[in-house]
This record gives structure tokens, C-alpha cells and sequence, in this order.
């Protein structure tokens, strides 16, 4: 008797293996649609080195908390040429400028009256390398504004193929904020992009990026989408720069986000960063305060459910004198979501008189809900005006509910605003009154689907 031999099994995913599949040649394939000058070229070969090279994670303390297996992207196609499809868009009240990207492609972009006679570039890289090509090369090449330590940041340098640049003169200062649209999501499509954000010597400005669903975009049905951005920022001497990003995508789509932030002499940087949506999200930021009396805010929150899994990641590295850090990292996860939530403030011998601090907390909403929190400090110079960490997770905290409920205020109505309380540092401090208001109402929807289920009430 013949006995049928079993139905081979597919290769099982490993924690740290990505399925999107790319090559070598797709960086030929990109580079011709735009016809890019030979460095560009060479610095997006010497990126793909790097990506075949890299492990998925380098930091030891790290290695533990990675998991790639939610990313299915083997049916994802790279756009490689994006299109310029303007169409009349008006600037929104109480904006300097709005660029709209749509699935990779430029639909609309507008700026003030007063942005344009002050010189302030908003365009496409693209744009700009045609016009102005030492200006891109002076802030592209060599990757230095991207972790050389990251394999998916060095993917990126390899085969972006749309990106933004805001470039602002020095002494100009915005009275308004940028807004930054990203729209994508459409199934089995994967956008790799790259946003430079270059402020002069004293210059000022907010900006505001909004990663949202496209038309095409879906939560159901379909494989899932791709989209890897970074913001890469350059602060000239005294410039004074806040950036919000509100992350709304279907929950089909994986994020990998990558920031950078090079601050110079007596220069200010707030970030605020909100994580909702995607199905997987990997997020870094590096700031390098290189400066004397350079400072960063920080402030990331992630609002979870399902089967999301959010792996923030926060590189701090003072080298100016009286440098000045305060990071903040936030998740309240409900029903199986996870997050990983690892910082690193590190001190070299040069930083003289640092104030550093960074704090990471999770508030599990569910039993089957998973956060965890590890910050990490490197100190090389003894003499720091601070340098603290602290870290929690846990669920709701009793004494609080006790105390809203003593006041007459319903159980579920007690719960939802701490939860909401505990994520509003970051919803403040975006800078356009309606954005947060949009943002506010989104994180109440997410709340009042969780409750609803039940989900919340488990804790």
C-alpha cells in the first residue's frame, strides 16, 4: 500500500523576516524614472548595502522585542514612478501651506503669499533636484540624517521614489502651520518616501503631517498596503521648529516611520506623535543635539486595539553643552494589541551640563492586552544638571477611578476620561485647531468601539 506523502507546509515567518519583496534592481528602476544624477545613484546603492547587511535589530536590549510576522507583504508591488496629477486645492484656514500626496502621486500643493516672498520651498524632491541639484545633494548625500544602524531606514534610502522638501530661509519665521498630507492604504501597494525638513539660522515654523486612509484604501478584503516614510530634519542655529503626525491608516496597512533630527546651536524641537491606526507600525526617532543649548521635546502616544502591534523605538544623543531632552511615550492598548515602547538617552563626554529625561508608560485596558517599557540611559559625562527615566504599565489606575466615581461621574464615563486624559499631552500640541479636534473625536470613536465590545470593560 502506498501512503501519500503530507502537503508540504510554507516556510514559517520568523520574527524578523520581511516579505516585501525588493531587489537590487528596482534602485535602476527608480532611478531612471527620475532621471537622477549619479550620486544619487551611488548613495542609493551604498543604502541597499546596508539594508542586505543590517539585522533586523542591532540593540541587544532590543532584539527580544521585535515581530515582523503581522507584515504579509508578499503581494505588494513597489511604486517606483510616481505621478504629478495637481489638481485646484485651496490653503486651508489658518495654514502657510498644504501638499497632498495620494498613493505616492503629487495631487495638490499651495503655499501663502507671505511663505513665497519669504523664499520657503515646499515641493517634491524631484522638483527641487531639477532646479536646484546642490541643495538636495548637500542635504541627501551620504545618509547622514538617516540611523546607519537601521536596516529599514537603509531601505529607505535605497528605493524611495517620492519625497517631499520643506526648506526655509533663515530669519523667516511662519506664523502658520505646514500641513503635510500623506493618503494611502490602497491594497498591494508599497510607497517608500523620504521628507526633508530644513530650517536657516533663526528661522520658525510648525508643521503638521497627516498620514491618512486613501480613496482606495480599505479595511477588509485584499492584501495589505505598505508605507515607509521618514522626516528628516535639519535646525540651523536658534530655529525653532514643532512637528505634530497624526497616524489614521486602515488597519491593512504596515508603517514603517523613521525620524532624524540634527539641532544646532540654541535650537528648539517639539515632536508630537500620535499612532491610531495600520496593522503593524515600527517607529524611530533619533535626535541629535548637537548644538550647545539645543533642546527636544518628545511626545508619542499610541491608542490600540485588535491585533495592532506598535514597536516605537526613541534615540536621544546629547553632545552640545547645556543640552536640554524630555521624551514622553504613552499607549493605551485594548483588546490583544501590543506595543514595545524602547528608549535610549545617551551622554557623551562632550555634554556638558545635560538635562535629560525620558519616560515611557503603558495603561492595559484589557487582560490579553501586552505593553512593555524599557528606557536606558548611557551617561559618559558626570557632570549633568539631570539624567532620569522612569517607566510603568499597568491597568487603570483604582485610586483615580475611585475618586471620579465619589464625584458621581458613571464607571465607563470615569474610565474613558482617564484613558483620554492620559493620551491629551500629545493631542494638545498639534497645532491646527481642527486637526486636533479631529484627533480628539477619533481617539473618543476608538474608545466608544472598544467599551462597546467590551473589550475595556475586562480590566
Amino acid at each position: 500500500m502506498t501512503v501519500a506523502s503530507p502537503r508540504p507546509r510554507p516556510a514559517r515567518q520568523g520574527l524578523t523576516d520581511f516579505t516585501l519583496p525588493v531587489r537590487r534592481e528596482d534602485i535602476d528602476e527608480v532611478a531612471s524614472a527620475g532621471g537622477e544624477p549619479a550620486w544619487l545613484r551611488a548613495d542609493r546603492s551604498a543604502g541597499f548595502d546596508a539594508f542586505e547587511t543590517l539585522p533586523a535589530e542591532t540593540n541587544l536590549l532590543y532584539t527580544t522585542y521585535i515581530d515582523l510576522r503581522g507584515a504579509q507583504l508578499g503581494s505588494a508591488e513597489l511604486i517606483r514612478s510616481p505621478r504629478t496629477q495637481r489638481v485646484p486645492i485651496t490653503l486651508p484656514e489658518g495654514a502657510d501651506g498644504l501638499l497632498v500626496l495620494t498613493e505616492g502621486d503629487l495631487t495638490g500643493a499651495v503655499l501663502s503669499t507671505e511663505a513665497i516672498d519669504a523664499g520657503v520651498v515646499l515641493s517634491t524632491i524631484a522638483d527641487v533636484l531639477a532646479s536646484r541639484p546642490d541643495r538636495i545633494r548637500e542635504l541627501l548625500e551620504g545618509g547622514e540624517t538617516l540611523p546607519a544602524d537601521d536596516k529599514f531606514a537603509q531601505l529607505t534610502r535605497a528605493l524611495w521614489s517620492q519625497g517631499v522638501i520643506l526648506d526655509i530661509p533663515a530669519g523667516v519665521r511662519l506664523a502658520r502651520p505646514i500641513l503635510i498630507r500623506w493618503q494611502a492604504g490602497a491594497a498591494d501597494r508599497a510607497l517608500i518616501s523620504r521628507t526633508i525638513v530644513a530650517l536657516g539660522e533663526g528661522a520658525g515654523a510648525s508643521v503638521l503631517e497627516e498620514l491618512v486612509a486613501s480613496d482606495g484604501a480599505s479595511d477588509v478584503g485584499g492584501g495589505q498596503s505598505f508605507l515607509a516614510g521618514t522626516l528628516e530634519v535639519h535646525l540651523g542655529p536658534e530655529a525653532k521648529l514643532e512637528i505634530a503626525s497624526v497616524q489614521e491608516l486602515p488597519e491593512t496597512t504596515v508603517t514603517f516611520q523613521h525620524r532624524n533630527a540634527i539641532i544646532g546651536d540654541g535650537a528648539s524641537l517639539h515632536w508630537a506623535l500620535a499612532q491610531l491606526g495600520s496593522r503593524l507600525v515600527r517607529s524611530r526617532v533619533d535626535n541629535r543635539l548637537e548644538g550647545d543649548r539645543s533642546s527636544v521635546e518628545q511626545a508619542e502616544i499610541v491608542f490600540g486595539d485588535g491585533d495592532q502591534l506598535f514597536d516605537l523605538t526613541s534615540y536621544t544623543r546629547h553632545l552640545g553643552r547645556d543640552t536640554t531632552g524630555n521624551l514622553l511615550s504613552k499607549g493605551a492598548l485594548m483588546d490583544k494589541a501590543r506595543s514595545y515602547m524602547k528608549g535610549m538617552i545617551v551622554i557623551e563626554k562632550t555634554a556638558i551640563g545635560t538635562d535629560s529625561y525620558l519616560g515611557e508608560f503603558g495603561m492595559n485596558l484589557s487582560k490579553a492586552a501586552r505593553s512593555v517599557a524599557i528606557p536606558s540611559l548611557e551617561i559618559d559625562q558626570p557632570d549633568c544638571r539631570r539624567a532620569a527615566h522612569s517607566s510603568s504599565v499597568g491597568p487603570i489606575d483604582e485610586t483615580q477611578l475611585f475618586y471620579l466615581e465619589s464625584r458621581g461621574i458613571p464607571p465607563d464615563e470615569a474610565r474613558k476620561f482617564i484613558v483620554l486624559g492620559f493620551l491629551e499631552p500629545v493631542v494638545a500640541r498639534v497645532p491646527v485647531a481642527d486637526a486636533r479636534d479631529r484627533l480628539r473625536a477619533l481617539l473618543e470613536a476608538k474608545w466608544d468601539v472598544g467599551a462597546g465590545t467590551g473589550t475595556v470593560a475586562a480590566a
